[in-house]
């Protein structure tokens, strides 16, 4: 995959930051052959926002590494799993799902570094199912022939999860509903309930703190902070067991001394600056935490089902 099939790169030259507590370790990794970093965003909000988001964060990832940090936003967390297998890309933040989706298709395409830790202690989320509050939905159980909606085929709380536990629950997707369709993103599957287009949808969200708010983070904790939410016009009707956070993953060739230096980075802007970490995580994070592949070993597994199941239904 050519960097073409992204939409164009945010690169943001210099750095103005002044410590707070003590200066942020750094390294120079034009000494590993690295002239840039190269950052994978997936889709699912839109390219403003998100360009907004990572305003701030990508001149520390230049400053952590040395080199210039750029930005890739994929239309779609595809985009951003192609770029990484095709190693166009250094790094990305994935959820378990697309993690993966990558790890199945090539084992040595990229491994998974660091995740959150949520502010209850917990290193997981929840795949909710939302409907509108005047739509007198209450339970799962009403949604028989009516349309829902997921958020993305990669994303792991907007539909990987959904599928596999409400088959377990007594409730196949298949022929339960009366159709299911992808948004094309969290987002836009949430809007899509607001607006009447699906009778539910699937988002992720953090399950804890307070539901006026979107809970701590996730995607309706950002909706509400952008002004386009209301908590008051959604009721929960469902919600998952707990997911293992998304990792950050890097190209498996990524010299240990470079993660470090992210990893020692990212919770010095956690320290340093919170409003611009709470703004690339969406939301509330305690602290950064080193995970490897055996975290996503259960998600792993769930991909690799469905994926047998769908060739075993196509033959």
């Amino acid at each position: 995959m050519k960097l073409s099939g992204l939409l164009p790169a945010i690169a943001i030259a210099g750095f103005t930051a002044t410590a707070i507590a003590g200066e942020m370790p750094t390294i120079d990794a034009t000494k590993f052959g690295y002239k840039e970093f190269r950052m994978g965003i997936l889709g699912g909000e839109n390219a403003q926002d998100r360009q907004k988001t990572y305003g701030c964060f990508i001149p520390y990832v230049s400053k952590m590494l040395g080199v210039p940090a750029k930005v890739f936003l994929a239309k779609d967390y595809a985009g951003t799993m192609e770029g990484l297998l095709g190693q166009t890309l250094d790094y990305a933040w994935l959820g378990a799902s697309g993690y993966a989706g990558v790890y199945l298709r090539d084992k040595n395409a990229v491994k998974p570094v660091m995740t959150r830790r949520q502010p209850d202690g917990a290193l997981g989320y929840h795949s909710v199912l939302v409907a509108r509050t005047d739509s007198g939905i209450t339970k799962i159980e009403q949604l028989k022939g009516k349309t829902v909606g997921y958020a993305d085929p990669n994303s792991t709380s907007g539909y990987l999860i959904p599928s596999v536990e409400w088959p377990e629950q007594g409730i196949n997707p298949d022929t339960f509903f009366g159709k299911t369709v992808f948004s094309g993103g969290h987002e836009n599957n949430v809007l899509a309930v607001l607006n009447g287009d699906v009778a539910a949808g699937v988002t992720w969200a953090s399950g804890v703190g307070e539901w006026n708010e979107g809970y701590s983070s996730g995607n309706l904790r950002k909706m509400v902070d952008k002004g386009i939410l209301n908590m008051d016009d959604l009721i929960m009707i469902w919600k998952s067991s707990i997911i293992p956070n998304g990792p950050v993953v890097v190209r498996k060739d990524m010299p240990e001394e470079m993660i470090t230096a992210l990893y020692e980075g990212y919770k010095w802007v956690l320290a340093n600056d919170l409003t611009c970490m709470e703004g690339v995580v969406g939301g509330e994070i305690k602290e950064w935490v080193r995970i490897d592949h055996s975290h996503y070993e259960t998600i792993v597994a769930a991909r690799r089902a469905k994926i047998e199941a769908k060739k075993k239904k196509g033959s």
